[in-house]
């Protein structure tokens, strides 16, 4: 027997089933019931509002055979046989994520064909992996972050079973997954949810469409259908984490904010199952009460992403200042981010013409709660062209920002290809079938930069099927001269970090920097990371003498005493006992 329940406070409800229409009956909760005793596992079904013809996908559906407009099919979660049983998670902390897009991993597009490249993932020494949103979006292929069902794996992709397959395969080589989860907006298209009730907020929108009812009439039930959301990617999918996209688009007045309180129902779940979950935020705010202890009156989330990170890198590595990399590029920048996690920590920001976040307090917020990057699915994919670092940079230099990251006090992450300097770039494409909306998303693209100074022609369409394609990684480039060189220095980057705590220690008051004309010193314990970002061979001061080189990035490096001689474009990490 399956019970269909929904919820329509304000509507007449019926189900559509088999072909024929049944009656529900409505709770005083404002739920619509009905128990079908012939009902089980792959039965098709939907639902019949009283001011709308036709039926209507499930809210709450969890699969979704025939895309985010057709109707939605009864899944038993208990029917799928895991091997993960003897799986015990795996802390963020000390940890190295990996970020990937399940359709432009592989050529199939396919969890199953992800699953054939998570040995690549071990060898390169990566714990946690970290898939950009699988969410039932409309079309075939996208980016996820149009996602309107909330509980249902993309079908394309390979469906609920397709992602368990996914993540007990992962288990199974040691890796966890963590999963991008959208809760700020609906797509443009099939979000049948607002039909039922009012999922969205009357108060505005954000840059994504409107905004999520979280603190209005009837809200209490939407903030129940995210964290629902959020426990059932946790428990009935064995996810190890979720990042949240875009938090500072989730506008929540009440006392108990939405972060806070979905802090405490995913602890309560990692006791119970007795694994570690972990909640990342992605956040515009630079404000560390998300990631600050509860008892200390923040949030309590594990760890949010640091954006002033990587603007400080990409800015200094490639000497771009336009838009937000304004105030960033400065070696000074550079230290304030390596020892303080935010440059932009009550201080004027030029690019938002106001003062922008709040300081971090040093001795007491761990670095790792801080994920950091060289490039992600937003700064290689906002690009107009969608061009990664590799494009841009030297292999020398792509090889000293990747030791500048890894030897951080924060989290490090990579984004799929990085490790090998993947010559594909990753442009931002979209497959909706309704020409109207399909021109809709050309033409806003074009436009927007337009005004950014780039010609029509140079920015892809994402409607063309050659931009998803053009997107696909070619994991032919890994033996590849040059990329086999960079995939190299990864996986000893990552394993070096691994092996000298000095490396790894998130305390960010204990990281000391010192620089000079395109050259700086890193100290961390009794290891330094020395780099040389000149096109010229330069001697940097150590302010001691170390006893040996754990790493150099290149040929020609010598240790002088308390000296050391970089060739240009070049870093090394030396250890001093």
């Amino acid at each position: 027997m399956t019970r269909f329940e929904v919820w329509a406070p304000e509507k007449a409800v019926r189900l559509h089933i088999d072909g024929t229409d049944r009656e529900m009956e409505r709770g005083d909760d404002g739920w619509w019931r009905a128990d079908v005793p012939e009902a089980g596992h792959g039965t098709d079904y939907a639902y019949l509002l009283s001011d709308h013809d036709g039926p209507l996908p499930d809210p709450r559906s969890a699969w979704q055979p025939g895309g985010v407009h057709g109707p939605s099919r009864v899944y038993d979660h208990s029917a799928f046989g895991w091997t993960d049983g003897a799986w015990t998670g795996r802390r963020l902390p000390g940890s190295v994520l990996y970020e990937l897009h399940v359709g432009t991993f592989t050529a199939e597009g396919t969890f199953d064909a992800a699953v054939e490249r998570l040995d690549h993932l071990v060898e390169l020494g990566v714990d946690l992996v970290e898939l950009l949103p699988v969410g039932s979006f409309n079309g075939e292929y996208n980016w996820g972050y149009d996602g309107v069902c909330w509980f249902a794996p993309h079908e394309a992709y390979g469906g609920p079973d397709g992602l368990k397959r996914f993540v007990d395969a992962a288990h199974g080589k040691g890796l966890g997954v963590v999963l991008d989860v959208v809760y700020n907006h609906f797509g443009p298209s099939g979000a049948y949810a607002p039909m039922f009730a009012p999922y969205l907020s009357a108060a505005g929108a954000n840059p994504w469409g409107d905004s999520v009812n979280l603190d209005g009439p009837l809200s209490d039930e939407v903030r129940r259908y995210i964290i629902d959301s959020a426990l059932g990617w946790l428990r009935d999918y064995h996810v190890d984490g979720l990042r949240l996209d875009a938090v500072h688009a989730l506008v929540d007045h009440g006392a108990v904010n939405l972060l806070e309180e979905l802090a405490l129902e995913v602890e309560g779940l990692s006791t119970h199952l007795n694994r570690p979950l972990s909640l990342i935020a992605e956040s515009d705010l630079n404000d560390p009460r998300l990631i600050t202890p509860r008892e200390a009156g923040g949030y309590g989330l594990p760890a949010q992403w640091d954006d002033d990170v990587h603007h400080a890198l990409h800015a200094l590595l490639t000497g771009e200042r336009q838009g937000y990399y304004g105030d960033f590029g400065s070696l000074e920048c550079l230290e304030t981010v390596l020892t303080g996690a935010f440059f932009h920590a009550g201080t004027w920001s030029s690019f938002r013409r106001r003062r922008h976040g709040r300081p971090v307090d040093r001795a007491r917020t761990p670095g790792h709660r801080f994920v950091a990057y060289l490039q992600n699915h937003d700064q290689i994919g906002n690009r107009a062209t969608g061009d990664r670092l590799s494009a841009t940079l030297s292999p020398g230099l792509l090889k000293v920002g990747a030791t500048l990251l890894f030897t951080s006090p924060f989290t490090p992450m990579l984004f799929m290809g990085e490790e090998w300097a993947a010559g594909s770039p990753w442009q931002f494409f979209t497959s909706h079938p309704e020409p109207e909306l399909a021109a809709a998303v050309r033409n806003g693209r074009r436009r927007e930069f337009a005004a950014h100074g780039w010609a029509e022609a140079e920015v892809p369409d994402p409607q063309d099927p050659a931009t998803y394609l053009r997107s696909k990684l070619d994991w032919s480039e890994r033996e590849k001269p040059g990329h086999a060189e960079l995939l190299d220095l990864h996986k000893r980057l990552i394993a070096l970090r691994r092996d000298r705590a000095d490396l790894s220690d998130p305390r960010l008051d204990r990281v000391e920097l010192w620089y000079g004309d395109r050259h700086l010193v890193m100290r961390r314990g009794d290891c330094a990371v020395a780099a040389n970002l000149a096109g010229v061979p330069q001697t940097v001061s150590l302010r001691a003498a170390p006893r040996s080189v754990l790493l150099a990035t290149g040929p020609g490096v010598v240790l002088q005493r308390d000296r050391v001689d970089l060739p240009p474009e070049t870093a090394v990490v030396v250890a001093f006992r």
